[in-house]
This record gives structure tokens, C-alpha cells and sequence, in this order.
């Protein structure tokens, strides 16, 4: 019994001293291959979370005369469509802002 745990013990050594020179420089390239896969999906859900606020600052509810601001009823006119990506090109956004009225000389 002792001589067959010797044996897978001569073996297993033999197998990591063959390894052991293809071992480091593998390891050295899934550890790089690793770092750089990382950092582009830190980077690809940056970018995507930059594209996705830029379309969402499009919305033009806020700033709308008839948003209301409420969360039950947030625009009389389009209530589904209030504060979503389909109100980007809402055909009835009148400015909050005060005009002044021209005057005529």
C-alpha cells in the first residue's frame, strides 16, 4: 500500500516538473487575458450607461407646461407615454417657461 502512494507521488511530481516550465507564461497570459477582458466590460457598460442618460435627458416632460409632477397623473395629455423614451417627440410639449409678450412700438 505504501509503494502505490509513493508511486502517484513519483508520478504527480514528474507531471508538475514537466508543467512547470509552460506553467508561468500560461499563467502570465490568463491573468493579462483576464485583466483586459475586465476592463472592457467596465468600459462597453460605461459606455452604454453614457448612451442610455444622454437618450433619457432627451425627455422633454419636465419641462413641459402640462407635467404636473404628480406620480398619480404625471401629464393629462399622454399619461402612459409621460416621463418614457416615447415622449421624446411629443407632439404637444409646450414650454413651462414664461414668454413675454412683445411689445409693438
Amino acid at each position: 500500500m505504501y509503494s502505490l502512494f509513493q508511486l502517484v507521488y513519483v508520478i504527480a511530481h514528474r507531471l508538475v516538473e514537466g508543467i512547470q516550465p509552460v506553467l508561468v507564461p500560461l499563467c502570465f497570459v490568463i491573468a493579462w487575458a483576464t485583466l483586459i477582458a475586465g476592463s472592457w466590460s467596465v468600459w462597453a457598460a460605461m459606455r452604454d450607461g453614457v448612451k442610455r442618460a444622454q437618450r433619457m435627458h432627451q425627455i422633454p416632460c419636465a419641462d413641459c407646461q402640462y407635467f404636473s409632477g404628480s406620480y398619480l397623473l404625471k401629464c393629462p395629455l399622454h399619461p402612459k407615454e409621460a416621463l418614457s423614451e416615447a415622449a421624446i417627440a411629443c407632439r404637444d410639449f409646450e414650454s413651462a417657461q414664461l414668454e413675454w409678450p412683445k411689445s409693438s412700438p
